[in-house]
């Protein structure tokens, strides 16, 4: 059975741990169209642990809009991704 690189890559970072980190660098690549260039600005930094996105920002209005849309950022992420990668979204 013949595998097209493309999908031995995708089964090798399925099983290393360089997967998050990848994940990591196209969802702050992605960040701005995801959830527009406002709240991409006054974002400090965003990370994935496990299944976790933590994004940091230290404009208080920011966080307050950013918990309401949990569920959004969710979805809008895994959907960036290509797959369901992140399940919680922990703002600080």
């Amino acid at each position: 059975m013949e595998v097209s690189m493309g999908e031995a890559l995708k089964e090798f970072l399925k099983k290393s741990r360089l997967k998050s980190g990848i994940q990591a660098l196209q969802i702050e690549e992605a960040w701005e169209t995801i959830m527009g260039k406002t709240i991409a600005n006054y974002t400090d930094k965003i990370e994935i642990i496990k299944s976790t996105l933590f994004i940091s920002t230290s404009v208080a209005p920011l966080k307050n809009e950013l918990l309401y849309q949990k569920a959004k950022i969710i979805e809008r992420v895994n959907e960036a991704l290509g797959e369901k990668v992140i399940t919680e979204v922990v703002v600080k």
